[in-house]
Formats: structure tokens, sequence, C-alpha cells
């Protein structure tokens, strides 16, 4: 099973921005910890600042994942483009958030790619990636008809 995780802008400051948001951890180390933990997974990550190169990444390497996994920063309260892009692909998708983006300012408390997403995981930290992989593991083995233990 191959899952792409893709972070947007500012969260290649991970492990120093606002660290009462968002931790003490950068998303690299996180990693490393996730491919620990599914080694069974081909864990493809991807992060830019930019939404252009988000959704060129999405448009090459989305159709041919196996699932989605997504923090799309302020983006996912702005962009359109980044929710058609994820539409397009057409590949099940998790949307993650570290931070309870309801305990936050009211500009995020919409999302704009959580209606192109299978589910979404807000407030629990950096282990929302690792709840979205093990979703997208279930999801995958119901619509092959595979039971998972």
């Amino acid at each position: 099973m191959r899952i792409l995780i893709i972070n947007g802008p500012n969260l290649n400051l991970l492990g120093h921005r606002e660290p009462q948001w968002y931790g003490n951890t950068s998303f690299e180390v996180f990693l490393e910890e996730l491919k620990s933990r599914f080694v069974q997974i081909h864990l493809e990550y991807f992060q830019s600042n930019s939404e252009g190169a988000l959704i060129d990444y999405l448009h090459q390497h989305g159709p041919s994942a196996d699932g989605i996994v997504i923090n799309g920063g302020a983006y996912a309260h702005t962009s359109i483009a980044l929710a058609d892009a994820l539409a397009a692909v057409g590949r099940p998708a998790v949307e993650v958030h570290i931070s309870n983006v309801f305990a936050r300012e009211a500009y995020r408390h919409h999302s704009y790619l959580a209606t192109r997403c299978i589910g979404c995981i807000i407030g629990l930290g950096l282990e929302g990636y690792a709840l979205a992989i093990e979703y997208l593991l279930r999801h995958q083995a119901a619509r092959s008809g595979k039971v998972q233990t």
C-alpha cells in the first residue's frame, strides 16, 4: 500500500512554530516514527508553502496512491483549487489538523478540503497522522473485502 502524506504552508516549521499549538517535534522526526510504526506501507512525504506545488504534486502522484493524508494548513481554509485537486485525483483522503481549529480563530472553522475527504482528524497533535493512516488501512481492507486484524 502506498500513502501520500502532504503538508501545506508553514508545516516545515514544526518543532519551532507556536509550540503551544503544534508541539516541539519536527515533522521529519515524526515521519521516521511513522515509518517505523507502519513498515508494511510505503509512505511518501511532500511539504510545500506553495499552493501550486501542492496541486502539482497531487496531480502527479495522487492518482497512483492508495490513500492520501493531507494537512493543507491555512490552504484548507482558503483553497478551492486544492480541494478541486483532491477531488480530481479521486483517491481516498483524510484531512489532518494538528491543532484544534475549532478552539482557534473563526476563519479556521471551515475547511474546503473536508468535503473532498472521507474523514477529518482535528486537534490530536501529530498522532492524527497515524490515526489517518490506520483509517486508510481499514478503509482499503473494507473496499477489497479483506478483514483487518
